[in-house]
Order: structure tokens, then sequence, then C-alpha cells
């Protein structure tokens, strides 16, 4: 990961993001990365963090609940309340 260039992280799917973040936490644990490194890598874990939390975010607010009528046949959506 040094020597390459890293991902810019808003341009990252969630899916890279999170792999990448997973990474990240392994060498962390690890506990055999340099300070500096270690630093640098955390900073880079945090963005990935909120780059994972803000697609969330606009999934969920693509998330549409079917709304059915009497019947049970579908009739419509609406935003889904996942609160």
């Amino acid at each position: 990961m040094a020597d390459a260039a890293p991902a810019d992280v808003k341009k990252l799917s969630f899916e890279r993001a999170m792999e990448e973040l997973e990474t990240i936490v392994k060498r962390l644990e690890d506990g055999k990365v340099p300070l500096e490194e270690s630093v640098a890598i955390y900073e880079r874990g945090e963005a990935l963090k909120r780059r994972c939390d803000e697609l969330l975010r606009q999934a969920e607010a693509r998330v549409d609940k079917i709304t059915t009528d009497a019947q049970g046949k579908p009739v419509g959506t609406e935003p889904l309340d996942v609160q």
C-alpha cells in the first residue's frame, strides 16, 4: 500500500471501501506497523468509514416500502421509515 497511490476515497464503491478498511484494521491490530504509518493508515481508515457511512445513508434513502391495497396487491411505494 505504501508504494501505490491510494485510490480517492470518494470514488470507491462501498464494497471496495469496506475491503480496504478491513485490511487497515487487521494491520493496526497486528501491531507491526511503524508509528508514522499507523497514524497515516488510521486517518485513511477514518475517511473510509465516513465513505461507507455516506453510501449506506444514500442506499437507505433509495429504499422504498411497497404499499398494497386491501387485497394485498401492490399499488405504489412510499419512503421506508427505518427508525
